[in-house]
């Protein structure tokens, strides 16, 4: 889905790792929450609360999610990442994601 209809978006953006890692947090029409962001090149490890749906919209990365070797992504993909858990990622090029949290 290319485009989100029908949200409240949070004005305040998310700052991740001294601005590379960016974010703002929407609630959709039916209560679910997401956040739509961009990271620029770096190395990164995000934990979770909750499960999620990463769609990694565009950009040139690596993967390594909790168990797994590290993977290549060709973007447009997208993963799922267990809840209380970490993940890492390795960004060569401007990435751009939309995370869904999953309840």
């Amino acid at each position: 889905m290319s485009e989100i209809k029908n949200i409240t978006i949070k004005k305040e953006a998310n700052i991740y790792y001294d601005g590379k890692v960016t974010s703002r947090s929407i609630t959709l029409e039916n209560g679910e929450s997401q956040s739509l962001g961009i990271m620029l090149p770096g190395e990164y490890t995000f934990g979770t609360e909750a499960a999620e749906i990463m769609e990694m919209l565009s950009g040139e990365l690596d993967i390594r999610l909790p168990g797994e070797g590290w993977k290549t992504l060709n973007t447009p993909e997208s993963f799922n990442v267990p809840a209380n858990s970490s993940f890492d990622l390795k960004i060569k090029t401007v990435t751009d994601y939309c995370c869904s949290y999953i309840k």
